[in-house]
């Protein structure tokens, strides 16, 4: 069975884009529009890995990020922040909250393979 990996991200264009890479690569891929859409999806049915944006409505990532290593059912989960807050304090609170690593918008979808492949490697 394919590895699950949650997008969680405002902007249908950026979720396509990654879905379609990730799917390409041998990925399940689940969406979600915001925060606390991502919490229920990820209570739902749990993911092997997790794309968060940061700048979202209702939650952004950051909250999301620190609800997810918060809870023991989820906190293991691997986190990659996928946002266009790319200033330093942004990427410092990314990681001090628990992201496994941070990339910045706009990305080359070689380079979020490659980030996925490392933290998720396809059997």
């Amino acid at each position: 069975m394919a590895q699950t990996i949650l997008v969680v991200d405002d902007d249908p264009k950026i979720v396509r884009v990654v879905e379609i890479n990730l799917t390409r690569e041998g990925y399940r891929v689940r969406t979600a529009a915001d925060g606390e859409e991502a919490l229920a999806a990820v209570a739902q049915e749990r993911p092997d890995l997790v794309l968060l944006d940061v700048m979202m409505p209702r939650m952004d990532g950051f909250e999301t990020l620190k609800r997810l290593k918060a809870d023991p059912a989820s906190a293991d989960i691997p986190v990659v922040m996928l946002t266009a807050r790319a200033q330093d304090e942004d990427v410092f609170e990314g990681y001090g909250t628990g992201a496994q690593w941070y990339l910045t918008k706009p990305f080359e979808p070689e380079e979020l393979r490659r980030v996925v492949r490392h933290l998720l490697p396809v059997d």
